[in-house]
């Protein structure tokens, strides 16, 4: 397992990590790295290595900084100190090599557009759908309804179509271009457990089949149990990286959480309870964002699209618990 942060040794690796290490690619590294939002630190001299292959669930308290570390990559947001690379080069906006899903937005709902025309949209901002698409474009386009099995999806408007089948479409544009990671913010927002369930398959499945890395953020770990290879949870300035069993402990998530914790394993399920309080159900219904209001405007998208618009959530817990084309979605 890794831990970074503050007075944290950059790396504490286990033999069984290092073995897995060897035998991939690094895709992203941080190196000692410092993230700063609204004079607040983030991310606190945090140094860890995601490797090609592998599902990332990004988790942590309310505000520790997961749309930010996401930002960041993106190079969104610029470290305050030390290096961020994606395939061994440092971070720049318009990367086509990361695929990023911003949260949703309840606006999709509403729209008219077909669901080809909306994947084809993250492939040139600057038109509408695929009459003006060129050969390319259209054949990718084909491709990434394939993957996510949305070919009878693509006909359809987006009004008609369930929050899980828009998250396959929402998948479906990351994928344009063939990227080598995939950033997802909270896909899981709004969804019932059904449809949770369906699309964290979905991106386990599509991960495997392209042998790409994904970091996948949520608000609760039990969705994502049987699909993580590692998981990273961020918190109190430190980030820990590793194993459900080496991160989700007591001593781990007390520090990040800067209070005791407890971790408690029922039928299959991991609850983490401060108290008698559930704490990641208890996030979630209070979420803000992390510079301390309800507005967030995202930037890049997949393969550098940008979504400049910004938008309001109101979360729902479940029981049990590039910079260059532009387009608005």
């Amino acid at each position: 397992m890794t831990v970074t942060g503050r007075s944290t040794p950059a790396t504490t690796t286990t033999a069984s990590e290092a073995t897995r290490a060897a035998n991939r690619a690094p895709v992203l590294e941080l190196d000692h790295v410092t993230l700063e939002l609204g004079g607040r630190t983030i991310l606190r001299d945090a140094g860890f290595v995601v490797n090609q292959g592998e599902f990332i669930g990004v988790l942590g308290p309310n505000g520790a900084g997961k749309t930010t570390l996401m930002r960041a990559v993106l190079g969104l947001v610029p470290a305050a100190g030390g290096t961020i690379r994606v395939l061994g080069q440092a971070v720049a906006r318009g990367n086509a090599a990361i695929g990023y899903m911003p949260q949703t937005r309840s606006a999709l709902a509403g729209r008219r557009v077909r669901g080809r025309d909306f994947v084809a949209m993250a492939a040139d901002g600057h038109r509408w759908g695929l009459p003006h698409a060129d050969a390319k474009t259209r054949a990718d386009v084909e491709r990434v309804l394939e993957l996510v099995d949305g070919r009878k999806l693509a006909e359809r408007p987006l009004s008609e179509l369930s929050g899980g089948e828009r998250q396959r479409l929402l998948l479906a544009q990351c994928l344009l271009g063939a990227p080598k990671l995939l950033l997802l913010d909270e896909p899981l927002i709004s969804l019932d457990p059904h449809h949770q369930k369906s699309v964290v398959e979905l991106v386990r499945r599509v991960q495997q089949e392209l042998g790409i890395a994904v970091l996948f953020s949520a608000h609760e770990l039990n969705p994502l149990l049987n699909s993580l290879d590692r998981v990273l949870y961020l918190g109190s300035g430190v980030a820990a990286l590793g194993t459900v069993d080496e991160v989700i402990t007591r001593p781990v998530l007390s520090r990040l959480y800067g209070s005791p914790i407890d971790v408690m394993r029922v039928n299959g399920r991991i609850f983490v309870m401060s108290g008698d309080v559930e704490v990641e159900k208890h996030d979630h219904e209070h979420e803000h964002d992390e510079s301390g209001g309800h507005s967030h405007s995202h930037g890049g998208h997949a393969h550098g699209h940008m979504h400049g618009h910004s938008h309001e959530h109101k979360h729902q817990q479940q029981p049990n618990a590039r910079d260059g084309h532009k387009h608005d979605v």
